[in-house]
């Protein structure tokens, strides 16, 4: 049960952008399990990818192809097979794949870039996915974005998307972007999948720049269970259909601004359909030395299994958020000075309970389905960040033991 989060009912289409969503049968049955997405020629293409060591074969190809390709024809997704833990064989199932778009679509195999999500090392059945790969291409439409929304989910209960229409000094430009993820959510990036479209016209290393700034404060700001997948990905890709362009300071920081919007709503509807959550929880440090220790301090809170069970439970235990503020490695750190907040209710000052706290003043806060906890380093210097994330429940435990049955 998604934590008030609400299935988009209409996604606005992008021109220069047509989708299809088609049952492939690769896992799921009864269901649409392939997305086929094409772009028209020239998109610019952004990509920001996990830094897990063992990335799966179709993160290594969507790299490689994008450092041979730079503006894309078509993406590939499917869903219930990973195509990670697959040695070589995965890699040239996922080229295969590729090569068989580029045979309906008549284009370089280069010029496809895959992805999956799904179960970690199985094989990739790709017969069954190029035999569906007719229907997809005909089935194409610039209306395709909610049934390709729901086509990518795994153990999500609510599809993941927005829209947005920016006004710069050119025009107007359409911003809209889906997403799946529920667990296996850590920064890094955080399994998630994220494609992200625009009809502004932005080139190529601007379009980088402005994706890695807003994954930073997104995508690489949320946790559900501290485990980095493997497959990770999160696209923006600029068809430049409108014809309007970033012409000065003031566009840019309006479409960053949108796109930051964008990409905070993806990433916060993932933990909010967090596997099993109950709570949306914000983890702000504040006075830190810098962005960098802020950073340290909120994500080990946020993945603390005592923190996180303790939300769950509606106990403010504060002694487990003082001891994981103690384990987060901040250098001479002064655990005098540290002020912490359950919303508006001060639990711990000077290092130590606060004068006048009550115990039910706390639990009233930690039974709020949206609680912040707020971290004050004792003035150390002017960083800040924000990491949201979840209560840890039985039926995580639940989805994830039975995940493979």
């Amino acid at each position: 049960m998604a934590v008030h989060l609400h299935e988009p009912e209409t996604l606005l289409p992008v021109p220069g952008v047509r989708l299809s969503a088609v049952a492939a049968g690769i896992r799921y049955q009864g269901r649409d399990d392939l997305v086929l997405m094409e772009l028209d020629a020239g998109t610019a293409c952004a990509a920001v990818f996990t830094r897990n060591t063992f990335c799966a074969a179709p993160v290594q190809v969507a790299r490689s192809h994008l450092q041979q390709s730079a503006s894309p024809r078509y993406l590939l997704i499917n869903a219930g097979n990973a195509n990670a833990g697959t040695g070589e064989a995965g890699r040239m199932a996922a080229l295969d794949c590729c090569r068989a778009v580029a045979g309906e679509g008549g284009c370089p195999a280069e010029a496809v870039l895959p992805f999956s999500t799904g179960v970690i090392g199985e094989p990739l059945p790709v017969e069954r996915i190029t035999t569906a790969l007719p229907s997809a291409r005909a089935a194409l439409s610039p209306q395709g974005w909610i049934p390709a929304m729901r086509a990518i989910m795994t153990t999500d209960t609510v599809g993941k998307g927005i829209s947005e229409r920016v006004s710069l000094s050119g025009g107007e430009v359409t911003l809209t972007g889906i997403a799946k993820g529920s667990g296996m959510i850590h920064p890094d990036m955080a399994t998630m999948l994220a494609f992200v479209a625009t009809d502004a016209r932005v080139p190529e290393k601007t379009l980088q720049d402005l994706l890695q700034g807003c994954v930073d404060t997104s995508f690489n700001a949320i946790t559900v269970d501290g485990d980095t997948s493997t497959n990770d990905a999160c696209v923006l890709v600029a068809t430049g259909a409108s014809g309007v362009e970033l012409a000065g300071d003031a566009d840019a920081a309006a479409f960053a601004a949108a796109l930051d919007r964008i990409c905070r709503h993806l990433a916060q509807a993932i933990v909010r359909d967090g596997e099993g959550a109950t709570k949306f929880v914000t983890v702000r440090v504040e006075s830190a030395r810098d962005a960098a220790e802020a950073r340290r301090v909120a994500t080990t809170v946020a993945l603390s299994p005592l923190v996180k069970t303790a939300l769950f439970a509606s106990d403010p235990n504060w002694g487990r958020i003082l001891a994981a503020v103690g384990r987060a490695g901040v250098v001479d750190l002064d655990v005098g000075a540290v002020c912490i907040h359950l919303d508006e209710v001060c639990i711990v000052r000077d290092g130590g309970r606060a004068p006048g706290y009550e115990e039910a003043d706390g639990a009233r806060v930690m039974a709020r389905d949206e609680p912040v906890i707020t971290i004050h380093l004792g003035g150390r210097g002017t960083g800040r960040s924000e990491v949201y994330t979840c209560d840890l429940s039985f039926e995580y435990v639940r989805i994830n033991a039975e995940y493979r049955s």
